[in-house]
């Protein structure tokens, strides 16, 4: 019996030992995992994305005059939305570190999907307000919490196209969005509701059914993944010990406080921002800025599709590059440049077609930037818990930048305020993007040059696991 099980354990190291060494079946590992995580995630987020900005089809589709949203009321009710949903992401991502993802998040879905759906019943601006501040509370923990889930699972350099793969949903879902709101306007009348409260309805009830199977079938971590195999497990497991420098991954309060007094946190929080006032103003005013173009209501819903394609198309190719190449900033600043040129077209040109081309390129050069530099802050903090509050702040405080987003579209039909103002977004991003990048390195070769003259090797890695990514074998993505 003795010979049998020592037999066993050879076979099971011999396995692992082939594993290690042959690249298809890392592949074939990383595949695995995705076919049985990145469905559930990429459709969580469609949801999420399409729910908070459907507001924008809504308008267009009759809303604006049912709730008599003059002045800035439209802009107050797309704006408060943002405020809880940034002052509820770090303690959502602290709760999912504490619970099991697969109960933590499908149960803010179901929350905030019983919200969309109620939102049906609104009857006056003020009940919009109220019903969007509870959207943006219950929404809150979706977005962080997925990024912490994917880093959970893939190593630093399969981060990136795993995140565009997901946040690639966002512009489906704004282009699903427009033909959602295309159709559903016909039911204007059914049940004694008008179209734009069956755009609230149906995608609210999608939401909670979506919620409710992932319940039953969403996997929680690595070690306690069913569809491994032990080899299997052992191997990822290993994967991202190796990755983290073996940083601990305990609770203890202090990892939160390295997250919240890293500077480095505060430039990621920056360039992010840079780039989602440009993402929100896309999503909520698309509809709006082609409408002032000169076309219909229906036909811009329907012209407001091309450019999210295309956004969605641009996140996947751009993430698969910036994990082959494993680079963040210079992907970040070449999508902003990209949007930029988009804007430029948007402020100066008089004819709808340069001016939609402009909104395709802006599309298409701001959605892809955004999973790159969530790799980025989530690679660059060492450890689970300060990668978790890292990316809860990142996320939670530049969403403020919504309410700005919000706000800028207030001039039609050229839009000069708006367009102007998300400009030096982006040129703020780019120039951030800059520093990062030349603070990543000076601090590798810091490091670098510590290890060399303390004699530091990766046997004593150990010693400085509570370290985080101060530790001096941690290095830097750029």
């Amino acid at each position: 019996m003795g010979s049998l099980h020592d037999d066993s354990d050879n076979i099971k190291l011999h396995y692992e030992k082939q594993i290690a060494l042959n690249p298809r079946e890392r592949a074939r590992i990383l595949r695995k995992i995705d076919w049985n995580l990145l469905p559930f995630v990429t459709v969580f987020f469609l949801l999420s994305f399409l729910d908070r900005a459907n507001i924008g089809n809504a308008t267009v589709a009759g809303m604006a005059t049912s709730l008599h949203l003059t002045g800035f009321r439209y802009n107050i009710a797309a704006a408060v939305f943002f405020i809880p949903y940034s002052l509820a992401e770090v303690p959502s991502n602290i709760a999912l570190k504490l619970f099991r993802p697969s109960r933590w998040i499908p149960s803010i879905m179901v929350a905030w999907g019983v919200v969309m759906t109620l939102m049906c019943l609104v009857k006056s601006y003020q009940s919009l307000v109220v019903a969007r501040a509870f959207l943006g509370l219950t929404e809150a923990g979706l977005y962080p919490g997925v990024n912490y889930y994917i880093c959970l699972w893939y190593p630093r350099s399969e981060r990136s196209k795993r995140i565009a793969i997901f946040f690639s949903a966002a512009s489906v879902a704004v282009a699903f969005g427009g033909l959602l709101a295309y159709g559903i306007e016909r039911m204007d009348g059914i049940g004694g509701l008008r179209g734009w409260q069956w755009i609230f309805c149906l995608e609210g009830i999608a939401t909670v059914l979506v919620a409710v199977f992932s319940f039953f079938y969403m996997q929680d971590y690595p070690e306690t993944a069913k569809f491994l195999t032990e080899p299997e497990r052992l191997y990822v497991i290993d994967v991202l010990k190796q990755d983290s420098n073996h940083l601990s991954s305990r609770f203890d309060t202090r990892f939160v406080w390295q997250a919240i007094k890293d500077y480095k946190t505060y430039v990621q929080i920056l360039i992010y921002l840079g780039l989602l006032v440009p993402g929100y103003a896309i999503a909520l005013f698309s509809p709006t800025i082609i409408n002032e173009l000169g076309y219909s209501a229906a036909n811009a819903q329907l012209l407001s599709v091309p450019p999210f394609v295309a956004g969605a198309i641009g996140t996947v190719a751009v993430g698969v590059y910036s994990d082959k190449h494993n680079l963040r900033g210079p992907y970040i600043i070449g999508g902003a440049l990209v949007s930029l040129v988009g804007y430029i077209l948007l402020y100066t040109s008089v004819k709808a077609g340069p001016s939609y081309a402009g909104a395709c390129l802006a599309a298409a050069g701001t959605f892809p930037t955004v999973p790159v530099i969530l790799a980025w802050a989530g690679s660059n903090a060492g450890g689970d818990l300060k990668r978790g509050v890292v990316l809860a702040m990142v996320i939670g405080i530049s969403n403020l930048g919504g309410v700005c987003s919000s706000f800028i579209y207030i001039d039609p039909p050229r839009f000069h305020i708006g367009h102007g103002t998300i400009m030096g977004f982006l040129s703020l991003s780019i120039i951030m993007s800059l520093f990062a990048m030349w603070n990543y390195n000076r601090l590798n070769k810091k490091k670098e040059a510590q290890c060399l003259a303390q004699n530091i090797t990766n046997d004593r890695e150990y010693e400085f696991e509570d370290m985080g990514d101060a530790s001096p074998l941690f290095r830097y993505t750029i």
